[in-house]
């Protein structure tokens, strides 16, 4: 009895393992590449994180995101220092580090996480089979006051990430600035969406278009109902850019 009630349990167990896993993968983004596939999943706001070729790289690992139990990290990138992309305490960046484990971020992060290596603007770096290269966000509208701005420029960064021939653009925090416009051959985009700190549906929807990617991917969207992401989508109605809505806030976070 004592067995069976073992077996049990420790099957119940696994089941709920199962569950979770699945259910925090489900949104997981499968996308082919010359050097094998590679996957990106969503885990909560801006965090997500990629895995190709034996490496998993983190981009903006931050609370209330659940990291516990997910995939160590080999390299983790952080757009800049807005404690909804990185955690003043580092906890997050804790859950998923490991022995050897790299943090690359804007200089502005290294009060918070003083071991990071710092790239700039329009810096290019080579991981591995990896191409990472920073690009600007920022703003120049929007702030909390007159003559302030909510990220202002060199403060923060997005990245371009380049893996067996295609590229990969993580926007960060940022308005549709023209020369993240001028991006070119970008084959997905992760494009954020907030008022009042980044950008309208309607910039948004000029942004991706004037990039022009084959997959679009709203994030940072926290507070925006669910009826501007499908305006977001149908305002791209008529490209060929296939818009995916992903679930960037779980209930359980």
């Amino acid at each position: 009895m004592k067995n069976t009630k073992l077996f049990l349990a420790i099957a119940l167990c696994l089941g709920f393992a199962a569950m979770a896993t699945s259910a925090q993968a489900a949104d997981t983004q499968t996308f082919k590449t010359s050097a094998g596939d590679l996957k990106i999943t969503p885990v909560y706001h801006a965090g997500l994180y990629i895995e190709a070729g034996g490496k998993v790289i983190y981009v903006d690992p931050a609370k209330p995101g659940v990291y516990t139990g997910l995939p160590k990290a080999d390299l983790i990138l952080i757009s800049h220092d807005h404690g909804d992309h990185v955690d003043m305490d580092q906890a997050s960046i804790n859950a998923v580090k490991k022995d050897g484990t790299e943090i690359w971020a804007p200089e502005a992060v290294q009060k918070i996480v003083p071991s990071a290596t710092v790239m700039n603007d329009h810096d290019t770096k080579k991981y591995g089979k990896f191409t990472i290269e920073s690009v600007p966000a920022y703003n120049t509208v929007r702030g909390p006051k007159e003559g302030q701005f909510f990220h202002p420029k060199g403060r923060g960064q997005g990245y371009v990430i380049t893996y067996g021939g295609k590229r990969f653009y993580f926007s960060g925090d940022t308005e549709a600035e023209p020369e993240l416009k001028a991006l070119k051959k970008i084959d997905v985009a992760f494009i954020c969406m907030n008022l009042p700190y980044t950008m309208t549906v309607d910039e948004a929807a000029d942004l991706t278009k004037a990039i022009n990617p084959k997959v679009v991917i709203p994030y940072h969207y926290r507070a925006m109902p669910a009826t501007d992401l499908n305006a977001f989508k149908s305002k791209l109605e008529g490209t060929k850019i296939d818009v995916r809505l992903l679930d960037w806030y779980p209930k359980a976070s």
